[in-house]
């Protein structure tokens, strides 16, 4: 689904109020949910990378960067995934070669690139998977309200622009569940962005760390895109960052065209952006996670932007994932 702009919104609209009961159903069933499934314990240490909100907080770059950093100091870090958008159940281990987004998932498809991949929709048969292939620590792309599985440690990612949207509990807002409920679980907040919603005084007012956290255009895709005419394209949680990501490094966007979040590209759709872009004297970009859902007849007609996390302060993000890099090299 596209996500609704009453969401974002500085005041709840009567759409938002109207969905607020439903809201409230939502909040309940999530809150049981947690109280009766008693969470089973990995082999290994499990570093959880969730948000509070749907989508659009950025997620899978924050592990991404992970699990690059854990790779460089000695640890075999694996990622698992519920697949997301993926007809496959799992356990299984993502091979890019063979599978595609429609079996596994874009997210996982991603994660591949930086460290061995897993997909499972049992999360604690796919952490017991990952363990005996090898795994010294598993990262878990989202997870954070799937109570299955125990976590050692939980990192929230939060867009600072825009924060917990209009503060409502999903469908009347962006929220998985209240913060207050959120944060007492967590043990860190990533800030991505300028911090504008006030997020690292609530981090603070709980006690948690704050890791500053921006991403950064490729240095080759900025020179490549900086004074072109593109049309954008984008089927993520919020698609505007991304418009706005690439006329801020000096695209002339030509057109800007939105999809829901995960959504499976046909060679149809492809060929008309491309004959828009083309009608428009523009190329057709999106994202590498949307490049991944793509019809692999249809990538080489499209650009993708490759986008890099970089930390505000690289020491602290060690210091909090040191008590589960320390469980790590234990086990």
């Amino acid at each position: 689904m596209k996500t609704p702009g009453f969401w974002y919104r500085p005041e709840a609209t009567p759409a938002a109020w109207l969905l607020a009961p439903a809201g409230a159903v939502y909040d309940l069933a999530s809150r049981l949910r947690r109280t009766l499934v008693t969470p089973q314990r990995a082999p290994v240490p499990v570093v959880c990378i969730g948000n509070l909100v749907a989508g659009g907080a950025g997620k899978t770059p924050v592990a991404l960067a992970l699990a690059r950093r854990l790779a460089e100091i000695g640890i075999a870090v694996y990622t698992l995934s519920r697949g997301h958008g993926g007809s496959l159940a799992g356990p299984v281990r993502v091979d890019p070669d063979r599978h595609s987004a429609a079996e596994v998932g874009d997210e996982p498809l991603l994660l591949a690139r930086a460290a061995p991949a897993w997909i499972s929709r049992d999360r604690p048969a796919g952490a017991r998977a990952a363990a005996a292939a090898g795994a010294q620590l598993i990262l878990m792309d989202d997870g954070f309200q799937n109570p299955s599985l125990a976590k050692d440690l939980s990192l929230l990612v939060v867009d600072g622009g825009s924060g917990f949207g209009n503060g409502l509990i999903l469908p009347a807002g962006p929220l998985r569940e209240r913060p207050e409920h959120g944060l007492a679980r967590a043990d860190a907040l990533v800030i991505m962005g300028p911090d504008r919603a006030g997020i690292r005084d609530l981090a603070a007012g709980h006690g948690l760390p704050a890791l500053g956290a921006r991403l950064v255009p490729s240095p080759e895709d900025t020179a490549r895109l900086r004074g072109r005419k593109v049309l954008a394209f984008a089927g993520i949680g919020r698609p505007e960052k991304f418009f706005a990501t690439l006329a801020e490094l000096g695209a002339e966007i030509a057109g800007a065209v939105p999809f829901p979040d995960h959504h499976a590209y046909t060679p149809d759709e492809v060929m008309r952006l491309a004959e828009t872009a083309q009608e428009r004297g523009a190329v057709p970009v999106t994202t590498e996670k949307d490049q991944v859902r793509l019809p692999p007849e249809a990538r080489p007609m499209v650009e993708a932007l490759r986008v890099d996390l970089a930390w505000d302060d690289p020491a602290a993000v060690d210091a909090v994932l040191q008590p589960a890099v320390r469980r790590a090299l234990r086990v």
